[in-house]
């Protein structure tokens, strides 16, 4: 998936196209985030465009991750990516398969143990998140692709869709080349390109019980039994089903907030999800190491990794990491997304946009 857009891992109701399809999909949208990020910073005019730019970058992330929803997004590939990311080791990954993992029986038994949050209507969720992810573009009418990095803060209503209120904003990183290629001159372009708060745009087609906002994540059932029924409520005839609820449980921890009740659950739940695998290393996108969590899509042929502090168990962020050369389109071992949830705070009121 592209990403900015880790906005929400929101699920569509709409039916899952193919990984062709998708893959087809996610190169569009990089290539037009990518073409939406150009402006010339060399004057004040300049500098406004690419702010402008950056904006609507953010809003077409949100867009796609409203529609295309979790199972959808972590599907694709990034058909034609020939090296490895530097982000991912040479040597071997250590996976274990586990009938229930240690890793997120952990995460639940400390989620009581951390300090609570405790939003009311009217308030605002703030994440802020790091992100890095392939972009394939056209330069001198040649494919070039480069690492795009980048921060950015969401400003969520505690209650309702992200499109009532929601803000954001967000600023380029230094981007990364691919090994062995220069980078772009559009990525330079694009480096510290600043978004300032904008609101939250786009189309939100969840069903209702695909809701990630804390008002709603606050009445789920906090069994594990319940838990899980949630999480593959209506997934009887999905043949992916095991890796759309993991794909939930992602929507509902990445710029999702939840009671530690509810939390516990959640681990204990993702924990008895057929195919789970514990991954001993993997570091999130602000390069901080811990182990992870991750299931395998034998069709898009990538691994879901969710990465935890290997000592208090909390949750940093996630990365997809291509297992499956043919099925992705992409060489085995390229890391197709990496994120860094950094911090989650509540506020009373969402910053003044610009009209």
């Amino acid at each position: 998936m592209d990403e900015m857009t880790q906005v929400n891992r929101l699920r569509s109701e709409v039916p899952r196209p193919d990984p062709a399809e998708l893959r087809a999909e996610e190169g569009r949208l990089l290539s037009e985030i990518a073409a939406l990020g150009a402006a010339p910073p060399a004057s004040a005019a300049g500098r406004a465009r690419r702010s402008e730019s950056f904006r609507r970058n953010l809003r077409l992330s949100l867009r796609t991750s409203l529609a295309m929803g979790a199972g959808a997004a972590m599907i694709v590939g990034i058909g034609g990516v020939g090296t490895r990311s530097p982000l991912v080791p040479e040597t071997a990954v250590q996976v274990a398969p586990v009938s229930m993992s240690a890793v997120l029986q952990r995460a639940a038994d400390t989620a009581s143990q951390r300090d609570e949050l405790h939003p009311e209507p009217g308030q605002f969720l703030v994440y802020e998140m790091q992100v890095m992810f392939p972009v394939k573009l056209k330069e001198g009418g040649k494919d070039v692709r480069y690492l795009d990095r980048s921060v950015h803060k969401v400003w969520l209503p505690v209650e309702g869709s992200p499109l009532d209120g929601g803000v954001m904003a967000g600023e380029h990183l230094e981007p990364r080349p691919f090994p062995g290629e220069p980078l772009p001159a559009e990525a330079k372009r694009r480096e510290g390109g600043v978004a300032p708060p904008s609101k939250l745009t786009g189309y939100d087609v969840r069903a209702e019980h695909r809701r990630t906002d804390y008002a709603y994540l606050s009445r789920l059932p906090t069994d594990p039994a319940g838990m899980r029924e949630h999480l593959y409520r209506d997934l009887a005839r999905d043949p992916l089903a095991d890796y759309t609820a993991w794909g939930n449980v992602g929507s509902m921890i990445t710029q999702a907030y939840m009671p530690s009740a509810q939390r516990a659950a959640l681990f204990r739940a993702a924990g008895t999800i057929p195919g789970v695998e514990t991954v001993a290393e993997a570091e999130d996108a602000a390069g901080r190491r811990g182990v992870a969590v991750a299931m395998v899509n034998r069709f898009g042929g990538v691994r879901h990794e969710y990465i935890f502090d290997s000592s208090t168990y909390l949750y940093l962020g996630e990365r997809v990491v291509v297992v499956d050369a043919a099925a992705a389109g992409a060489p085995e071992g390229t890391l197709i997304t990496s994120t860094a949830q950094l911090k989650v705070e509540v506020v009373d009121r969402a910053p003044e946009v610009a009209k």
